[in-house]
């Protein structure tokens, strides 16, 4: 997947323009890691940051929407090509002033561009 691509929605994703996805419940390929907190397009960089609640202390992921795989918009649902591992393990998100921040937004998306590719599949 180009670098380029990390940041916009892949067309068979079901994103649809204009679309609310806040409060939508976001699901790794092995599990839910929480829920769209707000949706952001800073630098052209589309992303989602979502809040984990308990499962990372209390704190927010930022994830470009090139790795949504599936948007159900009847189960508020948002599925993901990457783990919760992986989500985990991206750079961590601390403040709002990063979703403005072309440095922290383009190592978010060197990280989970270099994610190893994997087979999707609706569970």
């Amino acid at each position: 997947m180009p670098i380029d691509t990390i940041w916009s929605y892949t067309p068979d994703s079901g994103h649809v323009e204009g679309e609310d996805l806040t409060g939508c419940t976001v699901v790794a390929s092995d599990g839910t890691i929480g829920h769209v907190d707000r949706q952001a397009d800073h630098y052209g960089m589309r992303h989602l940051v979502v809040d984990t609640g308990v499962w990372v202390f209390g704190r927010s992921v930022l994830v470009p929407v090139g790795v949504v795989t599936g948007i159900d918009p009847q189960e508020r649902r948002i599925t993901l090509a990457c783990t919760r591992e992986e989500v985990k393990s991206a750079p961590r998100f601390r403040t709002d002033s990063e979703t403005m921040d072309p440095g922290y937004l383009a190592s978010v998306g060197d990280y989970y561009h270099r994610l190893p590719p994997r087979e999707t599949s609706e569970t």
